[in-house]
């Protein structure tokens, strides 16, 4: 029996599973999106606290390396381009979903993420996309010659439903962060099977872990949250700085700040954090010398959180006393020490606590206008699976819409 055949197979029902299934479908092609998941776009449901940080209006489509990394950040220019946050928050605001902006141009669900799950599935069906679910892809092959009824090559995908043929084959299975709610390799293993070249993956958007012993003086902090600026090390080609929230964890640093600057941050190499940026803490110090007998620690809490003021007055003696009583190098190593504080992270919390993985299919292997594999037709990876990472606040997102829209006005009929 000849297998059942499709303009297009996508494996991987996540957001740009989803979406270039839509629209691919909306096009008038058939269209199967396959996954191994019972439930669809799990990322998406436990994305922005359950509302999903679906885009973000500040997103530069003129200069995407300002928000995007990767060996070629301008490599998702062309997509981005041609289907923006504005063309995504006019589906959304067609399908009458309620969002606000949050922070920094970043847009969530005010319900919740549901709705927007609802909006891909709704889509879907309006283009008359077949889903099987849950399926797994046990092989691919790809045949020189389709069914009499096609004209040249198609791909034969053998799954636990059984086989079907496809004119196009559309990888959209994300990355290896948060394996619980069914991340694989599977996408890399496509890419190697078909000789596409791969960037070595890594956790990004992800918290920093420290020695225990040298972490042991803030261990305490645990739980504490404050503005700062962090960068990675000086004098460095590509330097990057975010002003965001850190926060102290158990094992090391988290938060918005430190999320950030993981998919920036270089194993073995140190970070410079300022715990009062905007502050001039050698002076505010001088001045309280002035006029107080307030313990140094008392006046520093005027600028930074009292446990923060605490545990770094208490890591040196000469820190310990009245500010009146202390010498004037003393408060200005100090202020050095908050505004200029240099740490080496050992590592980080790995893919359970990554956003999004780091590095994917080479993007020199694809096609800027369609992401189709310049060495093998009609195979196309969009979304995570590619070396284009966003930063933290609905650029993934956006290049998850945008990608599988770039792929999908692509395609072609069998």
């Amino acid at each position: 029996m000849t297998p059942p055949f499709f303009d297009a197979v996508i494996i991987g029902a996540g957001a740009a599973g989803l979406f270039c299934a839509a629209q691919a479908g909306q096009r008038g092609l058939r269209v199967l999106l396959i996954d191994h998941s019972a439930r669809v776009a799990e990322k998406i449901r436990i994305s922005g606290g359950g509302r999903c940080n679906f885009t973000n209006r500040d997103l530069d489509v003129r200069a995407p390396q300002r928000h995007f990394v990767g060996a070629n950040p301008q490599f998702c220019r062309s997509a981005l381009s041609r289907y923006t946050p504005a063309d995504f928050i006019a589906l959304v605001q067609r399908h009458g979903i309620a969002f606000h902006e949050k922070h920094k141009g970043q847009l969530f669900c005010d319900r919740s993420a549901e709705d927007l799950i609802g909006l891909l599935l709704a889509e879907c069906a309006d283009g008359g996309v077949e889903r099987w679910q849950p399926c797994s892809v046990k092989n691919v092959a790809f045949l020189a010659a389709g069914p009499e009824q096609t004209t040249g090559h198609c791909y034969e995908i053998d799954t636990d439903r059984g086989p079907v043929q496809a004119r196009s084959l559309v990888v959209a299975t994300g990355g290896l962060s948060i394996p619980k709610i069914g991340a694989t390799d599977f996408g890399y293993r496509i890419a190697r099977q078909f000789g596409v070249p791969l960037v070595e993956q890594r956790p990004g958007l992800v918290p920093l872990t420290f020695d225990g012993a040298a972490w042991a003086p803030y261990a305490g902090l645990a739980g504490l949250a404050l503005p700062v600026a962090i960068a990675t090390g000086e004098g460095k080609k590509g330097r990057a700085v975010f002003h965001e929230d850190l926060l102290f964890t158990h094992r090391g640093l988290s938060g918005p700040a430190v999320l950030q600057i993981s998919s920036y941050w270089q194993p073995g190499t140190a970070l410079q954090i300022d715990l009062a940026p905007g502050t001039d803490l050698g002076a505010a110090l001088l001045q309280a010398k002035a006029r107080s007998r307030k313990r140094i620690a008392n006046e520093l809490a005027a600028h930074v959180p009292t446990r923060l003021a605490d545990a770094w007055a208490g890591q040196n003696e000469e820190w310990q006393r009245p500010v009146n009583e202390a010498g004037d190098r003393a408060l200005q190593r100090l202020a050095e020490a908050l505004a200029d504080w240099r740490l080496t992270p050992t590592g980080t919390e790995g893919y359970k606590k990554a956003e999004v993985t780091l590095g994917g299919v080479d993007t020199r292997a694809l096609s800027q206008q369609s992401l189709e594999c310049r060495h093998q037709p009609g195979l196309y990876f969009i979304g995570e699976v590619v070396d284009v990472t966003g930063w933290l606040g609905g650029y993934n997102f956006q290049w998850a819409w945008s990608s599988a829209h770039a792929c999908a006005q692509a395609l072609a009929a069998g």
